[in-house]
């Protein structure tokens, strides 16, 4: 083959004097095309033999009902995890510190503080209750006034009742004061014997609940990382992408060797009732074709699943 392939270029490049006639020009020629055509078909059958061919199939099976293929469905061969990819784009994309959003709430100092100290931002849960104790109602203006309401206008027998007013606290500080520490005290001790009148104090509590605030940092930044992850793997991560026949096949043939992952990116493929993304790891062998097959079973959904 390399006598053959110096003959040629030695030949193309003039350096090769022959003395021919007509008939022998024809078949020189014929031979030098006969040359080129075997030179390109070797140079193809070693580009298909250092390349693999990927085969798919697709199917969705909805609750109690037979499996459907995945019609009419583009699927992409990215060199990474689309997972991976996402947690990329969330990186550069961060929730703001707990902390940090805290600092930022528009509550009583004494509040902030209590958020903190505590793994919860949902001021309505029913079980708030749970978390609270004497101290924390007496302490937290927010949780005070809440228990008061919850507990006022004769709903609650024997509750407490403050001797004071805000006048007092501009015209009589000492008094105030007075008044104030003994109806907390008093208070304090009627919390500890009837802890069932702190239930419902969460029904007080929407006006200052931050986790409607928090919920919605959330979404937006999800919104933003479900709008950049695509574009993120198509433009830094594709291989090549393929879509499904109407029996939910696709074929994709020219792949260099190594790992893959074909992937459905953030788009959900539907049967019924059921709604399923892919991101499943492949190799890819020069020279093999490898046949994957997408369900249920290999969905990013079932190893979510934890039973």
């Amino acid at each position: 083959m390399t006598d053959s392939r110096n003959l040629l270029s030695a030949f193309v490049r003039g350096r090769v004097t022959i003395c021919y006639d007509l008939r022998m020009r024809k078949a020189s020629i014929f031979t030098v095309g006969l040359a080129l055509c075997a030179l390109c078909f070797a140079g193809a059958a070693r580009g298909q033999s250092e390349t693999g061919r990927l085969e798919l199939a697709a199917r969705v099976t909805p609750s109690a009902a037979k499996p459907e293929p995945v019609r009419q469905f583009t699927f992409y061969v990215l060199t990474k995890s689309y997972e991976d990819i996402v947690k990329d784009v969330e990186e550069k994309d961060p929730i703001p510190p707990r902390k940090e959003f805290i600092d930022g709430l528009k509550v009583s100092p004494e509040l902030r503080e209590w958020l903190k100290d505590h793994d919860t931002l949902d001021l309505t849960a029913p079980d708030l209750d749970k978390l609270l104790n004497p101290d924390d109602i007496l302490k937290v203006p927010e949780f005070l006034l809440a228990y008061e309401r919850s507990n006022s206008g004769g709903v609650t027998k024997g509750l407490p009742k403050p001797k004071y007013t805000e006048k007092d606290k501009k015209e009589h500080p000492e008094k105030y004061e007075k008044l104030r520490a003994e109806y907390l005290a008093a208070l304090k001790k009627f919390i500890k014997a009837y802890p069932e009148t702190v239930s419902g104090v969460e029904l007080e509590l929407d006006g200052v609940n931050p986790q409607s605030k928090w919920a919605a940092i959330q979404s937006e930044r999800n919104r933003r990382v479900q709008h950049l992850a695509p574009d993120t793997a198509q433009i830094n991560y594709l291989a090549a992408k393929a879509d499904t026949d109407l029996d939910g096949k696709a074929a994709i043939s020219g792949l260099a060797p190594g790992k893959y992952w074909i992937s459905s990116l953030n788009l959900n493929a539907a049967a019924g009732d059921v709604r399923l993304r892919w991101d499943i790891p492949v190799s890819i062998q020069a020279g093999q074709t490898t046949r994957v097959e997408l369900s249920n079973l290999n969905s990013t959904e079932a190893r979510s699943y934890k039973p």
